[in-house]
């Protein structure tokens, strides 16, 4: 037996609101993947409310908030029942890249209401190399720039690009279990920053690439002209040598890239301030006292970078606002009841248990 929340489509949601009395503005409701993105995408969408329209961030099912939402999001794109009163806010993962290769990456990048990140999830906005600083500030409440963090992430970027391509190949040619993402995670992670010579773990980033590189090429000639002639397609949409990190995979590049980077950056920053309350403490107690208030002030580095907003001046969001005002410009102005859509509704009650 369907209950109602199986016919919950946009012309539900529009119609619902013309069940309301008097004029009020158009609800949007942007379905997300979990609770855990809600303040990222309430970040976008307030920037585009209007007079005529809000939005309202949802769940797509009522199963609680844990993970796992993807299904029900991708079920809402399938069953075609997304439209000017509802959309679906996504994690890219590769489906950008892989520009139609599977039934997911078509749908996602051909329907309308749907805003993907493009990078490949949220984390990744999260850890733009223009922010890092700023979520180093919190955790230590120190602004000593220690490592100049957008040309540490360039160098990176262009370290692991080259592979990174060819895991994209794999990817579209359907051939990831010969080269999976988690394979390109164990090339490209950092094993260990030295705060002072930084350097050093990406030289060691670049051997590992470089050998593997030379491996595939070796077992994949076939590819290698392909893999050649992706470099300037993937310029086109956005992915460069100098940025590629916005593209791997996010919880990846949070634990095993930023996380190894900024934890020993941290340790020396705090030290840094804890040394300077030691040098102007008056006595034993003051000293006591301004390192348990510094202690107590800092933020830890997990919910620095989970909290972190500083992300917006990132290119790749600036071609989520260039989707949202494209979006704005599909809907139609408000004004008039519309006795149809009424009909709609109340038609799908009639679905409902009981």
């Amino acid at each position: 037996m369907k209950r109602l929340t199986d016919n919950i489509s946009s012309r539900y949601f529009e119609a619902s609101d013309k069940l309301l009395p008097g004029k009020r503005r158009g609800r949007i409701v942007a379905f997300v993947e979990s609770y855990d993105d809600v303040s990222f995408w309430r970040l976008l969408l307030d920037e585009f409310e209007t007079p005529d329209y809000y939005f309202q961030i949802m769940l797509p099912n009522r199963g609680g908030l844990t993970k796992g939402k993807k299904s029900a999001l991708r079920s809402c794109i399938e069953h075609n029942s997304l439209g000017k009163n509802l959309i679906a806010c996504v994690d890219s993962d590769y489906d950008w890249l892989l520009q139609g290769v599977t039934q997911t990456s078509r749908e996602m990048n051909s329907n309308p209401y749907v805003i993907q990140t493009y990078t490949y999830a949220i984390e990744n906005y999260q850890c733009w190399a223009g922010s890092l600083h700023q979520i180093c500030v919190q955790c230590t409440l120190n602004d000593h720039r220690l490592i100049d963090f957008p040309a540490f992430m360039e160098l990176y970027s262009k370290a692991v690009y080259p592979l990174f391509v060819w895991n994209v190949w794999f990817y579209r040619k359907k051939k990831h279990n010969e080269f999976s993402m988690q394979d390109l995670n164990i090339d490209v992670r950092l094993k260990s920053v030295d705060v002072r010579h930084p350097e050093g773990a990406l030289a060691g980033v670049s051997e590992r690439v470089a050998r593997k590189v030379r491996y595939l090429e070796h077992n994949y000639p076939e590819a290698i002209d392909e893999v050649a002639a992706m470099h300037k397609e993937l310029t086109d949409m956005g992915v460069r040598e100098d940025n590629t990190y916005l593209f791997l995979q996010g919880h990846h590049l949070v634990e095993n890239v930023i996380m190894k980077l900024l934890i020993p950056i941290c340790t020396v920053l705090r030290q840094e301030r804890e040394a300077e309350i030691r040098r102007f403490a008056m006595h034993e107690q003051q000293y006591r006292n301004e390192i348990s208030a510094y202690q107590h002030s800092q933020m830890s580095l997990d919910e620095a970078i989970r909290k972190n907003t500083h992300y917006r001046e990132c290119e790749m969001y600036e071609r989520m606002r260039d989707e949202m005002k494209r979006l704005l410009s599909m809907l139609p102005e408000r004004g008039g009841e519309n006795q149809q859509d009424t009909e709609h509704l109340q038609s799908s009650y009639q679905h409902k248990e009981g």
